[in-house]
């Protein structure tokens, strides 16, 4: 098991104005210090994707809607669609 400060936080954030859809984005929280349910990933594109393709945002975090992880691709470095 790897240990909580090798990991990267993840919390939602919802934007009810911005009209966008999904209306809930995923902020990376690298501090630890953003308040709300958080989830884990390992900071790796790796494991970004295979959070996205077994839905486990959603189940972590509690949410029934679809949630944009642009900003958490982002601060890894990587492009998302």
């Amino acid at each position: 098991m790897d240990s909580w400060s090798a990991l990267l936080r993840v919390v939602a954030v919802t934007d009810e104005h911005s009209g966008g859809n999904p209306p809930v984005t995923l902020r990376p929280d690298p501090r630890h210090r953003m308040p709300g349910r958080g989830a884990w990933l390992h900071p790796t594109p790796d494991c970004l994707e295979l959070a996205v393709r077994r839905k486990a945002f959603g189940r972590a975090l509690r949410l029934q809607v679809a949630v944009d992880v642009g900003p958490v691709a982002r601060h890894l470095g990587i492009q998302h669609p």
